[in-house]
């Protein structure tokens, strides 16, 4: 399976780690430890040296209750970073919903928008169109600054699968052919516990929408429901589950913890050549 970047090819025969660069002041889990746009580039270096595949720049905080960050704040802090890092053995993501720091982003080396909002900003399904940046589609219910307050679903799973299905094929519409998507099903954005964890039981099931499919959980806030762990105490947990997630048919795993997350990838690898095959007796 190949994914279209543009001036890059994504190779997902076998699985691959997305190395998460915060480049903001206040994201839930290393907010402010890359703020410097040296220190972000030397902390990508490190993550690329651990085997990430695909480096995700963001420059405004998605966490629950984050305020947004105006356009030219948000292009000052990512595109000195991607710059820099465009020369690499890389894949570099840009996370954003806004056009206008899409189109600068894929112009400073970008090969991959990552939209939390699947292209329904303003601008924004045109803006990646006009570009040749694989993108990937995420869900969400509501906004950052509230998704969490009270998220209701009648069928979390079908209504995830449906609303995907809407924004591919309003990319197949605007000219954003299906080779350059990908999907994510937004866990922990707009979903309590219970909802995420109804979607990673039934990851199988985005199979249907033939685009690979992105899972996040890296030190997200379920993991400490479930384990009762401070967020720098998560790896483990973040571990466990993008194992899971990849056995289920997951091609890419979006983490903070690059090196231990892809010592899963390897071994789910390894299981599948052998002829591993999912036992659901538990």
């Amino acid at each position: 399976m190949m994914v279209d970047c543009g001036s890059r090819q994504l190779d997902l025969a076998t699985p691959v780690v997305m190395g998460v660069l915060n480049v903001t002041p206040d994201s839930f889990s290393d907010g402010g430890s890359y703020f410097d746009a040296a220190r972000a580039v030397a902390h990508a270096h490190d993550m690329i040296s651990e085997g990430a595949r695909i480096i995700d720049v963001g420059g405004e905080s998605t966490r629950p209750g984050a305020a947004r960050v105006p356009v030219q704040e948000e292009l000052r802090r990512v595109i000195p970073v991607i710059e820099a890092l465009s020369t690499l053995d890389v894949i570099v993501s840009v996370d954003t919903s806004k056009a206008e720091v899409m189109r600068a982003a894929v112009a400073a080396g970008a090969c991959m928008i990552n939209d939390i909002r699947a292209l329904n900003e303003s601008g924004a399904l045109e803006a990646a169109a006009s570009t040749s940046a694989a993108v990937c589609l995420m869900h969400m219910q509501g906004q950052p600054a509230t998704m969490q307050l009270a998220p209701h679903y009648d069928d979390v799973i079908g209504e995830v699968c449906d609303f995907l299905r809407m924004r591919i094929a309003a990319c197949e519409r605007a000219g954003i052919a299906r080779n350059r998507l990908i999907i994510d099903p937004g866990i922990g954005f707009g979903k309590t516990l219970q909802h995420n964890l109804e979607l990673l039981a039934h990851l199988a099931g985005f199979k249907e929408l033939s685009c690979p499919l992105l899972v996040g959980v890296s030190r997200k806030s379920m993991m400490g429901q479930l384990l009762n762990r401070a967020v720098n105490e998560r790896v483990h947990g973040g571990v466990a589950i993008a194992t899971a997630a990849l056995l289920s048919g997951a091609k890419i795993i979006r983490t903070h913890d690059v090196a231990a997350t892809l010592d899963a990838v390897r071994v789910v690898q390894a299981l599948y050549e052998h002829g591993y095959s999912f036992c659901n007796d538990m």
